[in-house]
């Protein structure tokens, strides 16, 4: 068994081009023995965003704090707030955005543990 705490996860910034505004915690991973997941906390500072892409496994999305975006594959922005979970299916172009000038947006992910 493993408990931890977001505030004593080390933060850092994604290798991902095109990703500005974002650090990436991992406060559960395959290093800590979980046989299937991993949970990464994404926090966006305002204007922060992903890259637009995609990958081959799903991501299992919950918003812990704020407000923003998420960018499909037809180029349409779906608002994501505080409260909501989202599923994004292999394959599914998508890009995070954090819509506000002000406050950060903060999403949990979930992964499989070989993706992470």
């Amino acid at each position: 068994m493993k408990i931890t705490r977001l505030d004593e996860t080390t933060k850092e910034i994604p290798q991902m081009e095109g990703a500005s505004g974002v650090c990436k915690q991992v406060p559960i991973s395959k290093q800590d023995g979980s046989p299937m997941f991993s949970f990464r906390v994404f926090t966006f500072e305002p204007g922060g965003h992903t890259p637009y892409h995609t990958h081959p496994n799903e991501h299992i999305n919950y918003v812990i704090e704020g407000n923003g975006a998420v960018v499909t594959g037809s180029g349409q922005e779906r608002e994501i707030k505080m409260g909501d979970f989202i599923l994004i299916l292999p394959n599914e172009k998508h890009q995070y955005r954090n819509k506000s000038t002000s406050d950060r947006l903060v999403i949990i992910c979930a992964v499989p543990k070989e993706y992470e």
